[in-house]
């Protein structure tokens, strides 16, 4: 899988999403602690409004400026990007009023969502070879896990040297040194849009590929699946170990990560199934092992509610959930670069990360509200929308088209027996 990064450019432009993300992992355990120190008990809301904010940008402001920057050379995109969001970070820890944060934070992911589609879309044309692009992803999704499993661990160990705010000098630094090692790379030349094609014209053009593209139909609908698993953990799992359980925190530090083990796991090992399986194969059993471990973590649900035991039950069902995510997730771009072209390569991409985030303005709401009440009932909910939408999935064409496949390789296999 590492030998992809013996390509010059491409470890320069991993190495810029690596600090980039580490950055972001002290970004947000700091955006935490101002929050509590500004608003309090009250902090919960705070940063359930920023969360909010953060996926109406990735939403509505993502295609807004894919659109507005198509024809400019993605360097400048990608340094202009990590230059604001710089510029935020050291501006946040003068914040005296939560509606500084709210508007800070609107800024920071309108940049995040033009830098990541922009640089998303730019990885094809460095590694063209599909083999090579696919061990690529596999890499990506590696930093995306351990970042989120090792980013808490190095903010603690700075807050005991350190105090909080410090941190947001830590994620300027990361930028910094992001737009630094993109500055170096030797991005290829990458044209945007055609010239003549007007701002309105390029708007909806990632979306237009999706709909008339059947594996694209296929991953809008597989978008619907990682939603539904990864709202349930992200937002229940304080409730399930703090107030079902009665664990303490570390207990749910060790849950959320089993959620992240399952997720690299299989990242680890993707390369291998895509070249066995295809991307569709691949992603169809991931459909599969979310909406069973969303149906498992029903049942486990009603014993815990009525035993106040199972927490390993639960640790068992979020790896499960982390794993299937990660069939889905990590090949899942090689769909949007064989149906997009040099032209318009950036704007589906965009279009798959507004898409993506617009599933969870629904699952996120349905795991909190419907969780509040019964939290087997937010786990059955969950579990049928993820059902119906695999079911749907496995009805596309594209699906259709690779189970054909497989019946003609099985019956080749046959023949030549």
């Amino acid at each position: 899988m590492i030998e992809v990064l013996r390509n010059r450019t491409y470890r320069a432009l991993f190495g810029a999403q690596v600090i980039a993300l580490v950055g972001t992992g002290l970004l947000t355990v700091a955006l935490g602690l101002l929050a509590f120190d500004l608003a309090g008990e009250a902090a919960g809301s705070v940063l359930g409004t920023a969360l909010t904010i953060k996926m109406v940008a990735y939403v509505g402001v993502a295609p807004l400026m894919a659109a507005l920057v198509d024809r400019l050379p993605k360097k400048a995109v990608l340094v202009g990007a990590d230059v604001l969001r710089l510029a935020i970070a050291v501006t946040l820890p003068f914040v005296t009023e939560t509606w500084q944060i709210y508007v800070l934070v609107f800024v920071l992911q309108s940049a995040s969502a033009t830098f990541t589609p922009a640089f998303q879309s730019l990885i094809p044309t460095v590694l063209p070879d599909s083999r090579d692009y696919t061990r690529a992803l596999a890499l990506s999704r590696l930093a995306y896990d351990l970042e989120a499993l090792l980013s808490p661990i190095l903010a603690a160990a700075l807050l005991t040297v350190v105090a909080y705010n410090n941190l947001f000098l830590g994620t300027a630094v990361g930028f910094a040194a992001s737009a630094t090692l993109v500055l170096i790379a030797a991005i290829p030349a990458h044209p945007g849009g055609s010239p003549q094609s007007t701002f309105w014209q390029r708007l909806p053009e990632g979306v237009r590929v999706f709909a008339r593209t059947p594996t694209l139909r296929f991953l809008a609908l597989a978008n619907v699946v990682v939603a539904a698993g990864t709202a349930l953990v992200l937002v229940n799992s304080v409730v399930y170990v703090k107030a079902v359980l009665g664990l303490d925190d570390a207990a749910l530090a060790l849950t959320l990560g089993a959620y992240g083990v399952g997720s690299l796991a299989v990242a680890l090992n993707i390369p291998r199934l895509v070249d066995r399986f295809g991307v569709i194969r691949t992603m169809r059993a991931g459909l599969v092992v979310v909406v069973i471990g969303l149906a498992a973590t029903s049942v486990i649900t009603l014993f815990t509610l009525a035993t106040g035991i199972g927490w390993w039950a639960v640790i068992v069902a979020w790896a499960v959930l982390g794993a299937g995510s990660s069939l889905i997730l990590t090949p899942s771009a090689r769909l949007l670069a064989d149906a997009s072209t040099s032209a318009n390569r950036n704007l589906v991409y965009t279009a798959q990360f507004a898409l993506s985030h617009a599933c969870f303005l629904v699952t996120y709401p349905l795991a909190g509200w419907i969780g509040a009440a019964n939290l087997a009932a937010a786990a059955v909910v969950l579990a049928v929308l993820a059902l119906a939408a695999a079911v749907i999935a496995s009805m596309t064409r594209a699906a259709r088209d690779a189970r054909r496949h497989d019946s003609m390789s099985g019956e080749s296999a046959a023949s030549e027996r």
